[in-house]
């Protein structure tokens, strides 16, 4: 629901705060004096093009901001929280002019871009008559009226849910398509690669593995002359194995100990190194005994390692990656071998999709259209009473190619309107004025008020070319649709203001230097004022107040 409205510096509004309640609010005043401004302002606010022409003159910036309440606007709440720009059940839009550079818009305190705020607005306010925001001409609101009004809401549902995944699977049995008619020619170089690394058989770690023993093979002669030298010096000196000698100066050592201490503690250092020097020596002794020249198995080693590194320089990896790049070509070509499989298992899964989609796509239309009847019906009354004569209201399906589905379902729904008896009904924007589009959505909204999703209706030029009895039943219907949401209507006829639960008046003063637009709210005194003037010519009699006094009074307001 609307809750404020604040305007600075804009046309000829130099600065005006409205408070706005539930209901059906009036907007009233002399020609000029204003009313357009106000409804150019909160358009402004709700994503119409800026330009600097609406700045007040002699001023820099202009300022609109408007406040609703969202309580009740569930749609409005959960797209602000999807765009992080929730605030508690409040929605407080911003939207500055200037004199140099672009307008800036904010939602919440947060800078938001125009599209935003037309995608928001369309979820909080309609403006019915002759403004951009007038929805009724957009065949996605005229869907949306109808779905409402039927109350199918779980078809609708169905039905987008049904057409996603066939569209999904649809899509996928494309790619895959598309995809096997590319890798055919790739098969067979595929099933080349993957019997080539199956055929190395190649285990994690082994590449290293057999590094290690190939540099081992390649240099076994150099590592025997080595060890064995190094066995015969140990063991087989002139005079004596090192380990003898070395006995026989740890016995001599201790010997002299008793005479200084201190070459005990070199005997015993000595003495523990005898003890490492027997483990090295068997250590060498059993490397000797399992080292020995193997060519023939050296050969191998070289002719595999060789193998590994060229495949790996073929296929650009590094050795130990070969076992992974082989599960990774072996998973290809499965893919690309099992795809007719899977091809005809999307076939048959489309086929079921399409068939679910189709039954629910079938009772959607059935209840629309149903619906569309009764409720053509009973709009073509209701014109008939808001002074449309002969006028007449129907909603067509127009049903989709047969072979083509769709997210909405089957058809595509348009508002058609005749406006004279047997003239052919065609699209309403074609063929109704402004205020007969006013009233025309004013006799839907009455109708489907329940089941309108957007808390605030604004009608501006609904009384146009009518008055008397029918003005009168303009203002019962606004009051009626009043009940169920808010309200605001700008009005020509005394008729009408008569029935607003709230009356506010727009004026305007000049001087010799400015000229100053305000709103102010009428009590009852200024409301009989007010309906007299609208009544009345340019002198007000008695009598005329005294009428208007009596129509407050009929009506419930006085």
């Amino acid at each position: 629901m609307l809750t404020h409205i604040h305007i600075w510096n804009f046309a000829i509004v130099e600065a005006l705060d409205i408070e706005l309640e539930p209901g059906l609010s009036v907007l009233t005043g002399e020609t000029g004096a204003g009313k357009s401004i106000l409804l150019d302002a909160l358009g402004l606010a709700l994503g119409d093009r800026a330009d600097s022409t609406v700045i007040r003159h002699g001023e820099n910036r202009a300022e609109i901001s408007v406040t609703f309440d969202t309580s009740k606007a569930k749609n409005a709440e959960a797209w602000l929280k999807e765009h992080e720009l929730d605030s508690e059940h409040e929605c407080i839009i911003r939207r500055t002019v200037n004199i140099k550079g672009p307008s800036k818009a904010f939602i919440n305190g947060r800078s938001a871009t125009i599209q935003q705020l037309r995608e928001l607005a369309e979820m909080l306010v309609d403006l019915h008559g002759q403004h951009e925001h007038q929805s009724l001409m957009k065949t996605d609101v005229q869907q949306q009226l109808l779905d409402d009004y039927a109350n199918h809401s779980d078809l609708v549902t169905k039905v987008a849910s049904s057409f996603k995944e066939w569209n999904k699977l649809n899509t996928e049995f494309k790619q895959l398509s598309s995809a096997k008619n590319e890798q055919d020619h790739r098969l067979d170089l595929l099933k080349y690669q993957v019997n080539e690394l199956e055929t190395l058989n190649l285990q994690a770690g082994e590449s290293e593995k057999l590094d290690i023993e190939y540099k081992r093979l390649s240099n076994a002669s150099q590592l025997i002359q080595t060890t064995e030298e190094t066995l015969h010096a140990l063991e087989q000196s002139d005079k004596g194995s090192i380990s003898q000698q070395l006995s026989r100066f740890i016995s001599e050592l201790q010997q002299l100990g008793k005479t200084d201490s201190k070459l005990n503690d070199i005997a015993s250092l000595l003495d523990n190194a005898t003890i490492q020097i027997a483990e090295a020596t068997s250590e060498l002794h059993i490397y000797v005994d399992n080292l020995e020249l193997d060519p023939q198995r050296l050969s191998f080693l070289d002719e595999r390692i060789g193998t590994i590194h060229n495949l790996a320089r073929k296929h650009n990896v590094n050795p130990d990656e070969l076992p992974e790049l082989f599960e990774r070509l072996q998973k290809e070509l499965d893919s690309i071998e099992n795809a007719d499989g899977h091809l005809e298992k999307l076939q048959q899964d489309i086929i079921i999709t399409a068939k679910a989609y189709q039954q629910a796509a079938d009772s959607l239309t059935k209840s629309r259209t149903k619906s569309a009847n009764i409720l053509s019906t009973k709009v073509s009354e209701n014109m008939q009473e808001l002074g449309m004569e002969g006028g007449a209201f129907e909603i067509s399906l127009n049903t989709y190619d047969a072979e083509s589905f769709h997210a909405n379902g089957n058809e595509l729904i348009e508002f058609l309107v005749s406006a004279n008896p047997g003239s052919p009904a065609k699209s309403l924007s074609k063929v109704a004025s402004g205020g007969e589009i006013s009233r025309i959505s004013l006799a839907i909204q009455v109708i489907a008020a329940e089941s309108t999703r957007i808390p605030t209706l604004i009608f501006d030029e609904v009384d146009v070319g009518i008055g008397g009895r029918v003005a009168e039943i303009v203002g019962l219907k606004l009051k009626q649709l009043a009940n169920h949401r808010q309200v605001i209507c700008v009005t020509h006829l005394a008729q009408v203001a008569a029935l607003g639960d709230h009356h506010l008046q727009v004026s305007k003063q000049s001087d010799s230097a400015v000229t100053i637009s305000q709103i102010n709210y009428l009590d009852k005194p200024l409301r009989v004022k007010e309906l007299a003037r609208m009544m009345g010519g340019i002198e007000i009699t008695q009598q005329t107040l005294s009428h208007a006094e009596e129509m407050l009074a009929n009506v419930g307001n006085g």
